[in-house]
């Protein structure tokens, strides 16, 4: 029995280095940059076109038409906000757990017109609206929203990442 725990203590400790230490602070790096390639992604090809934006955003079916423009036409700017925060590393907490609950409002968005049976591109990079029932891609939307919002998580759990404003600043 001693000898079992004491062979699992250096796993432990090797897997508590590679979350907390440099290697932790490195994939912190690629998840803070990923996250931020989506948002940017995300908002800069709805930036262009709110009124399409607020489109994609009435067809879901969800929120009130008194929300559908402000929804739709605040929802790029915000995305471009969190890409350039994440870039650049500042409140990297709060701007996860923000993303997060973005992240998940998307899926529940997603979720809800699959289980209602409407038929809608999600927008999320730009489009949005309705379409045939043979072109709607809601597992995918919902698997890659999913992997984003692990990347967020990740974040949430260790905000400290290389190259980040909020390195600098505690320093």
């Amino acid at each position: 029995m001693a000898s079992q725990q004491t062979a699992a203590a250096p796993e432990r400790g090797a897997l508590r280095h590679a979350v907390d230490g440099a290697p932790g602070e490195w994939f912190g790096l690629a998840a803070r940059i990923g996250l931020a390639v989506v948002w940017a992604w995300a908002g800069l090809a709805k930036v262009a076109d709110p009124a399409e934006a607020a489109q994609a955003v009435r067809a879901y079916e969800i929120l009130p038409e008194s929300l559908v423009k402000p929804g739709g036409y605040g929802l790029p700017f915000l995305e471009l906000a969190l890409a350039l925060l994440l870039l650049i590393g500042l409140g990297t907490r709060i701007v996860a757990v923000i993303s997060a609950l973005l992240l998940l409002t998307f899926i529940g968005g997603i979720s809800s017109a699959w289980a209602r049976g409407i038929s809608i591109d999600c927008g999320c990079f730009g489009g949005g609206g309705a379409v045939d029932s043979s072109q709607t891609e809601y597992l995918q939307e919902i698997l890659r929203d999913s992997g984003f919002l692990l990347l967020a998580a990740w974040l949430v759990y260790r905000p400290r990442t290389k190259l980040s404003a909020d390195a600098w600043l505690s320093a």
